[in-house]
């Protein structure tokens, strides 16, 4: 059954949910206050790289399925079921996510709603959000109690975003047991073509949706760290610890994906995720559970002042050197450079005296925006011309697929380091580079 659906928000999470719900069939309205943006996206042009999304927006635009406004009063009369899809950055200066914008979409939006009207959270909130806002809204409405908040929340990857919102491994829903309504109802309409396929739906309390994605985050970011740790270990013994992931691997209950010892987790979603879920349990009086996450930060951004001191190793001094960083985005099929560890330890070295020129395939335009006095490159070898060491930091597939002659003639001196661990150390070695991996012998 098709319905009309108003998306709050239209970043990474926002745009993509719009636009995959007028896939799904609904007719859709995105919503935001950026006209700038809205405009590219009228225009069928996704503001950042995600694989797959601009065929997407661009059918359904034609198709007449999905438009974009900036007027809260015309998706209030347009639709009954809202989808808040807006940013919960960290508070400058706190480890606590910044509410404001989750906030003004429902301060806003509610005095709007005279009709029964269901708001699905999909924006990553401290656990106790929803049920505020569920307050709020009933508060500020004209429909008063036939408004409701529940919250469903987004498990997006970036480079799939499209697949992870149109064929998900799970729903989850979370509703407010102590008022009965509409929300699980409108979210099997809603998402009955996903039902459909067999997707598991789990429906839970408020709470317990809202903690499912901070606990989901807070284990991937512990899986990544603890090999990163393990790594360490692994550099002091002169074991390898590509080989030791694969061994543990093998043990279902352990599993070999997110085990990629390298130089750490970003993005705009773990690192602030973790911090916030740690300074939402101190506020709920259960901050002792959460201490391990410290380490688990402190892990990860220990990763990259590793990969300053091997690259420092490398050229006796990094003063005077040509560093050649291949890789800006936090990871590949991405041009997302929020916190990201490649542009951390490009940004280090530099301050240390290096002239430092970056290669990415699609993060160049962004990189340039927060790292505007580094050198920028058009290519691999015009980022490893000269260079007295080449790091791969983003394991973009061409990255992992040169080869030890593509750059010999290129660099001054046959030294790289493999911040990913996505290179054969045989292959390099064998051909007179000096190869350091992280976390192999």
């Amino acid at each position: 059954m098709e319905s009309r659906v108003s998306v709050f928000g239209t970043g990474y999470l926002g745009a993509t949910h719009a636009a995959c719900m007028a896939e799904l069939g609904h007719e859709v309205l995105g919503v935001d206050v950026d006209t700038e943006k809205l405009k590219k996206l009228e225009a069928g042009e996704v503001p950042f790289y995600e694989p797959g999304l601009e065929d997407v927006l661009r059918r359904n635009i034609a198709a007449g399925r999905l438009r974009f406004t900036t007027s809260y009063q015309e998706a209030a009369d347009f639709a009954d079921i809202h989808f808040i899809g807006v940013g919960t950055p960290q508070k400058k200066g706190e480890f606590a996510a910044d509410m404001a914008f989750v906030n003004s979409v429902v301060e806003d939006l509610a005095p709007l709603l005279e009709r029964p009207s269901v708001i699905f959270g999909k924006s990553t909130v401290p656990v106790g959000t929803a049920e505020r806002l569920g307050a709020r809204a009933r508060k500020l409405a004209p429909a008063g109690e036939l408004v409701e908040v529940a919250w469903n929340p987004e498990f997006l990857r970036e480079g799939f975003a499209v697949k992870d919102t149109l064929h998900p491994d799970r729903l989850v829903l979370g509703v407010d047991r102590n008022r009965p309504g509409r929300a699980e109802l409108v979210a099997r309409e809603v998402y009955a073509k996903l039902l459909k396929e067999g997707i598991p739906f789990l429906v839970t309390d408020l709470a317990t949706a809202e903690l499912v994605k901070a606990s989901a985050n807070a284990f991937l970011a512990t899986k990544i760290s603890f090999i990163n740790a393990i790594s360490e270990v692994c550099e002091a013994a002169g074991a390898d610890v590509t080989e030791l992931a694969d061994a543990i691997g093998h043990d279902v209950r352990i599993g070999r994906r997110f085990l990629n010892a390298g130089i750490g987790f970003g993005g705009g979603c773990l690192p602030k995720d973790i911090r916030a879920f740690m300074a939402r349990a101190g506020e709920l009086g259960a901050d002792q559970a959460l201490t391990f996450l410290r380490e688990v930060d402190n892990i990860n951004m220990r990763r990259r002042t590793r990969m300053v001191e091997l690259a420092r190793e490398a050229c006796g001094s990094l003063l005077g050197a040509r560093v050649a960083v291949l890789g800006a985005a936090f990871k590949p099929d991405s041009d997302d450079v929020r916190d990201s560890p490649a542009l951390n330890v490009a940004g280090q070295i530099q301050l240390q005296g290096a002239a430092v020129s970056v290669y990415d395939p699609k993060a160049m335009g962004n990189s340039k925006v927060l790292f505007p006095t580094l050198a920028y490159s058009d290519s691999v070898y015009d980022a490893c011309d000269g260079a007295d060491v080449v790091l791969v930091l983003t394991e973009w597939p061409e990255f992992c697929q040169l080869q030890p002659a593509d750059l010999a003639d290129v660099v001054r001196k046959k030294v790289l380091i493999d911040g990913r661990n996505c290179l054969t150390p045989s292959d390099w070695r064998n051909a007179g580079w000096i190869y350091r991996g992280m976390g192999r012998p």
